[in-house]
């Protein structure tokens, strides 16, 4: 069951993380989300919530006939994916630097891309197929969308190669849907904010697209592309690694993938009724479930399998949550301090990822033992190389 729950809005709101250990700013912004009218029971607070653009990060929001594109982001799709690879940490050299260059080289990171499509996604016709309908201020962006399927962006997105309890070794990535899910979602945000009945909202950020309207059904169309072309874009970065990680070692087995989003959408039922349920930093933890909880770049992380609690509408965290701001870390922190918390890690220790040091975000151990009645942890994960956007 929730820690807490908050009164004094609308819709109630369980939070899974303590009271005193969400900014202020955070516990604001969940109770507009609240006071919401559309809200449906009440509104889940994953370990890991933090302040968000429009609404909190770890915030998993249940709306009859409404949705709210702010609730799940300016990166539609963004979520993990997961595999357990017959190699084991002795196969591994001593030095993971040449590794480290050669994912770089195969994967674009940042802002970067391919020189052009590569085959594999030439291939995903479906995808192709249906940008013609998609919203028209991204109809220039199809060249883009297809040479950028198959790399990495950057913010917290990373690769990483990672050491099981039995030292197997575990490819594992964060990534989203690129520029075209940044566009789609900022399109549909701008609109929602101009519709008549959002024009008294104490928060436009938190506009909704209403049931039965085209504009819901234009939201929900172009989301739902973004989505799969997020789930893709993971896809092709996934065979890219195998193909490093074999020429690097030669023949490897490699298990099924654990995929999960976390900023999406999805039509589901709870409480008895249907409802539109958004998660954004979230990922969906029904009974059984396999999902995937990162820490941060020198933290541990954790296969999970989901418990199903309805009180979450079955969701359990996204990972550790950050607790502080890029620009505050960058104040607080030092590349001595950015060296210490990376150690033992293969990764870039420079001025361009100080934002994404470990001590930025939450204790991934503390965010566990805050959702164990939403999750039960399966394999914990400690990486041995990392590749930062």
């Amino acid at each position: 069951m929730s820690l807490a729950t908050l009164k004094g809005a609308l819709a109630p709101i369980h939070l899974w993380a303590p009271v005193h250990d969400i900014e202020s700013v955070a516990i604001d912004q969940l109770k507009r989300v609240a006071a919401l009218p559309w809200v449906f029971h009440h509104v889940a607070a994953m370990p890991d919530v933090h302040f968000g653009k429009g609404a909190t990060v770890g915030s998993v929001i249940a709306m009859k006939d409404a949705v709210a594109p702010a609730a799940v982001g300016v990166d539609p799709g963004c979520g993990m994916a997961a595999l357990r690879t017959s190699l084991l940490a002795s196969d591994l050299p001593d030095g993971l630097l040449t590794l480290r260059r050669a994912i770089e080289r195969d994967i674009p990171v940042g802002f970067n891309q391919h020189s052009s499509a590569l085959p594999a996604a030439r291939g995903l016709a479906s995808l192709w197929d249906a940008f013609g309908d998609l919203a028209r201020e991204v109809q220039d962006l199809q060249a883009k969308a297809m040479a950028q399927c198959g790399t990495l962006g950057g913010g917290n997105h990373f690769i990483e190669l990672c050491l099981d309890e039995e030292d197997r070794v575990w490819i594992m990535l964060h990534s989203g849907s690129r520029n075209v899910g940044k566009v789609l979602a900022e399109v549909h945000i701008n609109k929602a904010r101009k519709l008549a009945h959002n024009q008294d909202l104490p928060d436009k950020d938190l506009a909704v697209f209403l049931g039965g309207t085209p504009q819901m059904d234009a939201y929900l169309h172009d989301l739902g592309w973004a989505q799969d072309y997020a789930a893709a874009n993971r896809m092709m970065m996934l065979g890219l690694l195998k193909n490093v990680l074999v020429r690097a070692f030669g023949e490897i087995q490699f298990e099924a993938p654990i995929l999960c989003h976390h900023n999406y959408v999805a039509r589901e039922r709870h409480f008895g009724e249907e409802v539109l349920v958004t998660r954004k930093g979230a990922i969906h933890a029904g009974a059984g479930e396999m999902g995937i909880i990162p820490g941060s770049m020198g933290a541990k992380s954790f296969i999970v399998r989901g418990l199903g609690n309805p009180e979450s509408f079955c969701s359990a965290s996204h990972g550790a949550g950050r607790r502080m701001s890029r620009g505050e870390a960058k104040r607080r922190f030092s590349m001595e301090d950015l060296e210490i918390q990376t150690s033992g890690v293969e990764c870039r220790k420079d001025q361009g990822v100080l934002d994404e040091i470990p001590g930025a975000y939450k204790d991934i151990d503390a965010v566990m033992a805050n959702q164990v009645d939403l999750v039960e942890p399966i394999h914990t994960l400690k990486q041995v190389l990392c590749v930062k956007g």
